[in-house]
């Protein structure tokens, strides 16, 4: 006999996200009287999914398989957040479409205390389409003052293909650039809907030949690791090796560091750097909040 686990769990989870939700939550009349059962009633979930009450039923009961878009409507029925957006389409054997995406991004307390505490190393936080919601004073005397980017425009993509004196600072600027548009094409492919990023994307192919023609190459590449070298206008040739870490809380938060062997020329010249970064007072993303 097949086994009916999986449907059985996903009931048993659709029952118990509705029982935690009252009419007044999701928009329904509350008549104030007794009600037989904690929360919402088959039929009241039934109705804000637009399926029929014999349809939802059997969803629950486990006799009866979902549908991608039915699920992803009772996810958003039921206030589910995206964990348990993905376990209710785990439960029922789908692949969960990517959510679609949110306002602007604000870096987690956590994450911004580990840029605050690098001091002696330049880094930066890339949100989503590149954006950058957090550096830290170094990165901004490294590349450039990012708190007089309006914030709408902070965008390493854009910084790169719009600003003249960054085509001065890297030492292979088209290599540099390729990798920006693969990881900008890479994330389109990720979420093809996302506003913003079509917004950008339009802006940069209408200002620029070489992004238009790079993304074209439908080219893609993830943010990792790899080595920079920067002719910096102040301390001179800068060779960095760069890294990135994945925000545990929001995968689409990236933490970008640049480093120099202790020791190395470079190494001496991040220090000489974070010097005048410090006469300069350049500020770091959290000196503008508060």
């Amino acid at each position: 006999m097949t086994s009916n686990v999986p449907l059985n769990e996903l009931g048993a989870f659709l029952k118990k996200r509705r029982s935690e939700l009252s009419p007044r939550t999701v928009g329904l009349p509350d008549t104030g009287g007794p009600r037989r059962v904690a929360g919402l009633r088959r039929e009241e979930v039934a109705q804000l999914a637009s399926i029929s009450t014999d349809y939802y039923t059997r969803l629950e009961q486990g006799r009866m398989q979902a549908s991608a878009p039915v699920l992803d409507t009772l996810a958003r029925v039921l206030h589910l957040d995206d964990d348990e957006r993905g376990y209710l389409f785990q439960l029922a054997g789908k692949s969960t479409p990517r959510t679609r995406r949110r306002g602007r991004q604000r870096v987690q307390p956590q994450l911004q205390r580990v840029l605050d505490d690098l001091t002696a190393t330049p880094a930066i936080v890339q949100g989503r389409r590149g954006d950058i919601p957090a550096w830290n004073s170094l990165a901004a005397a490294l590349v450039t003052d990012f708190s007089r980017i309006p914030e709408k425009h902070r965008n390493y993509p854009r910084l790169i293909f719009t600003d003249p004196a960054m085509r001065s600072l890297y030492a292979d600027w088209e290599a540099s650039a390729q990798i920006a548009v693969a990881q900008i094409r890479l994330e389109a492919a990720q979420y093809p809907e996302d506003p913003r990023l079509i917004e950008l994307v339009g802006e940069l192919s209408t200002r620029d030949q070489q992004f238009a023609t790079w993304w074209g190459d439908h080219k893609v590449a993830a943010r990792t690791v790899g080595t920079k070298t920067l002719n910096h206008p102040v301390v001179g040739e800068l060779v960095l090796d760069w890294d990135t870490y994945t925000a545990s809380m929001d995968p689409d938060q990236h933490l970008t560091v640049w480093t120099a062997a202790p020791g190395s020329p470079t190494h001496e010249r991040l220090r000489l750097l974070a010097s005048w970064a410090a006469d300069q007072n350049l500020p770091a993303s959290s000196a503008l909040s508060g």
